[in-house]
């Protein structure tokens, strides 16, 4: 795939220039913050180019930024991209990262790691017993040392301080098994103290 600008518009060429297309993130799914910046860098190039020879300093900033984009675009895409240069008409070939290429092969490496289910789920079930037990004594001793409706309205304030912090860690790589058994312990500990105010 070859990274060229035509006008002021990044496209996306198959090797040779033929069939090239505008950068589109609905099409190529590279996300449009990519997408953008793309096509800023295209508009820049393009004025550039316009300006000839006595930007010197900004043909080479054009240059820099388009190689980085382009190793941008190999790495979401996971394929070899070759820039051509708007300003030298010099074509540069970019590979994606190793890890980028194993990860879209299914092959484990650097960047995929193996789950690990036996330790996550202990975390998780450990988790979940706590937060069960403590939401359980905390309406217990509410509702037998006052009333029910206190113990209701204290769950009700310990799950809403607690599900944030839940919702924010439940895609953190080590965290997010205790998140999930806390959750679960939430879930559990409700039925308990209905029961119990109730």
């Amino acid at each position: 795939m070859e990274l060229r600008i035509r006008g002021e518009r990044a496209v996306l060429a198959d090797p040779g220039g033929e069939h090239a297309r505008e950068v589109d993130p609905r099409r190529l799914a590279i996300g449009a913050d990519l997408a953008q910046a793309l096509h800023e860098w295209a508009r820049v190039a393009s004025a550039v180019s316009r300006a000839g020879s006595d930007a010197e300093v900004a043909s080479s900033v054009v240059s820099q930024r388009g190689r980085q984009l382009a190793g941008r675009l190999a790495t979401v895409m996971g394929t070899t991209v070759r820039f051509v240069d708007p300003v030298s008409g010099v074509e540069t070939v970019i590979e994606p990262p190793a890890r980028v290429v194993a990860r879209r092969r299914g092959v484990p490496g650097r960047g995929a790691e193996p789950t690990p289910w036996l330790t996550g789920l202990t975390v998780s079930a450990f988790a979940a017993v706590l937060v069960t037990v403590a939401m359980l004594a905390l309406a217990g001793t509410l509702a037998r040392e006052t009333s029910g409706w206190l113990a209701l309205l204290a769950s009700v304030v310990v799950t809403a301080g607690i599900g944030p912090s839940l919702w924010l860690g439940r895609r953190l790589p080590i965290v997010r098994w205790a998140v999930y058994g806390a959750g679960l312990g939430i879930v559990a500990a409700w039925i308990g103290v209905l029961a119990i105010v109730l």
